[in-house]
């Protein structure tokens, strides 16, 4: 179950990755149209101000279509054969589903307590429009839910073998109209059970906004501790990209609402209480910066030129993207306490600067902290953002005392500091296969096809050749280390790590054979893997299938 969650988590990360782009252009083109930052500039009538808001409208896309986009998204990462057709199967049956709920409303809202008619949706009607249609606002979550039922259908159906005269209704045509039938009932499921989940979710709601501090702790502390089995995505998408606090997620809403707090003095958290869970950024932009610097101090003095490349570009990915797996999990599996301190830390930061009064866009790094908080918004609330940054800087200095100390007094085995013998051995391919016996050995051939060839060890063996590139070569090195092309059970990705299922987890190598090859390692949950790859992973994803489809 736990692996199938992981894929889920994953899978719905696929049009998060979008929003980093979008975020920029929303929060230059808000900063380009904000009178009280450009007074003479950014006036209605101007040309200046209609070219901006052309481009905002562009910039709003992902966040005004995010159920379409998580509906369509999903099938890429869970869907087990024909992806592509799948995806079109699940918007074609997410708008009937639509379709059915918005007529059922029509003729008979009344049964299901809801006022169809009401003159504008959102808000407290719990109706809202997509795709043009009139409908319940179910958000994310009535999006993942009909197309997780289109992408069973389709694995179920998708191959089935009719007569030749109904040719024409097979493959895609066949799935859907499977779904349009199933879609009715679950149709009037939704009317009849959503309105009163809707209720539950507006208490959840008032408890949420009435946690305070608290409620930021908690949720900061929950979402470092849930990475290293990949759920945090399920903890915080549905406060940052859907309705459960305000209509559209904190994000979208933070960013339509941009022009009003930069033209009101008043306090961040006064003007926008609603944003206070959205606190994750301070540990990935000055945390990881504490935590590199206790590495590099703590390391043998001869190992820390070696170090420092190696801490450089994953403490900027950290700092700059918000992408802290590389850094954080080169010590996760060393000493799993210390990314509880790691955790404990980070939700600490969060607290104290929301109590000076700062709310606002903070889940990624610096890019969206400028972008989407501290240029729009630095006239009228830049003291607040400069004692925010102090108090970040104060956050740096922690990390590294705390991390040094712990470094040192309980001897932990963090970059630089492993004993001689128990140094990662580069090209260490060969020993593991030696200790892990597997099927085959897989060659190429001078066209660049694969052949496949019996090994007196009976083991497997994917020879790389010069003329391969890194991701090739890498994705190689995955796919021997995690036991094989016969042990790969399925492949998703998320952001920043390659996720596999394998048949027998006791084929799989060590976290250190991982970082030999050039990932940050892997976490192992039974048979779910997940190889730390770090941003090429998409890249990376697709070397590892080209192979995979070539032994398979």
């Amino acid at each position: 179950m736990i692996a199938k969650i992981q894929r889920f988590g994953g899978a719905m990360f696929t049009p998060v990755l979008l929003f980093a782009f979008a975020g920029i252009v929303i929060g230059i083109g808000t900063l380009c149209t904000t009178e009280v930052i450009l007074p003479t500039l950014a006036v209605e009538g101007t040309f200046w101000y209609s070219f901006w808001q052309t481009i905002l409208s562009g910039g709003w896309t992902v966040f005004n279509q995010l159920p379409l986009l998580f509906c369509v998204a999903l099938p890429i990462g869970l869907c087990k054969t024909q992806n592509a057709r799948c995806c079109m199967e699940a918007l074609v049956t997410y708008l009937t589903f639509n379709y059915f709920v918005g007529s059922m409303l029509q003729y008979w809202g009344g049964a299901f307590g809801v006022d169809y008619f009401v003159e504008e949706t959102g808000g407290s009607t719990g109706l809202t429009e997509i795709a043009g249609i009139r409908t319940l606002d179910m958000g994310m979550l009535g999006a993942l839910m009909i197309s997780g039922v289109t992408i069973y259908l389709h694995d179920k159906f998708y191959n089935t073998e009719l007569p030749e005269w109904l040719g024409v209704f097979s493959g895609s045509t066949f799935v859907y109209m499977i779904a349009f039938f199933v879609m009715l009932p679950i149709a009037l499921l939704a009317c009849l059970i959503w309105p009163k989940v809707q209720m539950g979710i507006n208490v959840f709601q008032t408890v949420v906004l009435n946690s305070g501090a608290f409620g930021v702790w908690i949720f900061v502390l929950l979402e470092r501790l849930l990475i290293p089995f990949g759920l945090h995505h399920l903890l915080y998408s549905p406060f940052y990209y859907d309705n459960l606090v305000v209509p559209g997620g904190i994000i979208a809403f933070w960013s339509k609402q941009l022009p009003t707090i930069a033209a009101d003095p008043s306090p961040l958290k006064d003007i926008a209480p609603w944003a206070a869970v959205t606190a994750t950024s301070y540990s990935k932009v000055f945390g990881c910066p504490g935590i590199a610097l206790a590495f590099y101090f703590t390391a043998k003095p001869e190992k820390r030129e070696e170090l420092l490349g190696l801490l450089i570009p994953i403490t900027l990915t950290a700092i700059i993207c918000g992408v802290t797996e590389p850094i954080e999990f080169t010590f996760l599996f060393i000493a799993p306490w210390l990314f509880a301190v790691h955790s404990f830390l980070a939700a600490c930061l969060s607290t104290v600067i929301y109590m000076t009064g700062v709310v606002g866009a903070y889940t990624g790094g610096l890019l969206e902290m400028i972008t989407l908080n501290w240029l729009p918004l630095f006239a009228t609330h830049g003291t607040a953002f400069l004692i925010q940054i102090g108090l970040g800087l104060c956050g740096t200095a922690v990390w590294f005392v705390v991390f040094y100390f712990l470094i040192k007094k309980f001897d932990i085995k963090t970059p630089g500091r492993e004993d001689e013998e128990e140094e990662i051995e580069f090209g260490s391919k060969e020993k593991f296969r030696e200790a892990h016996g597997m099927a085959q050995s897989i060659k190429y051939d001078a066209d660049g096809n694969m052949i496949v060839e019996e090994d007196k060890g009976g083991k497997t063996e994917i020879e790389i050749t010069p003329d391969m590139d890194k991701n090739t070569q890498l994705a190689i090195k995955i796919l021997d280390g995690l036991g094989g092309p016969e042990n790969i059970v399925d492949v998703t990705n998320c952001a920043t790590r390659l996720r596999t299922n394998v048949a027998n987890p006791d084929l799989v190598a060590t976290d250190k054979y991982f970082k030999s090859i050039g990932t940050s390692g892997i976490s192992k949950n039974g048979n779910a893997m997940q190889v730390i790859v770090g941003l090429k992973v998409p890249q990376v994803r697709e070397k590892f299938e080209n192979v995979l489809s070539q032994y398979k």
